[in-house]
């Protein structure tokens, strides 16, 4: 077995990411939907941590609301701009209907 180099996207958070990001999202606009969805995400992921005795579950929490923070603002514009999306299809086209 050979040892692979830890790559930046891999390292973990540090100690007081997920701190840091609550207080971000309670300064965004959306905090009143968000912070109870990063909340309950976050106890989720430290009861599986828990119980497995791995911090992978509360890394990609981190990481993933990150990634939802660093995105808001293009998102926030896209939608201002009037992106139209109403070219959707339907779930049931693509994978059919439930038996």
């Amino acid at each position: 077995m050979s040892a692979q180099p830890v790559q930046p996207h891999q390292l973990p958070p540090a100690p007081a990411a997920a701190a840091k990001l609550r207080t971000r999202i309670v300064r965004h606009d959306a905090a009143d939907r968000w912070l109870p969805a990063f909340d309950r995400d976050w106890a989720a992921a430290l009861e599986e941590s828990r119980a497995t005795y791995d911090l992978t579950a509360l890394h990609e929490v981190v990481r993933e609301w990150q990634g939802r923070l660093d995105t808001a603002p293009a998102v926030a514009a896209l939608i201002a701009s009037g992106f139209e999306d109403t070219d959707t299809v339907a779930l049931e086209d693509v994978i059919g209907t439930r038996r």
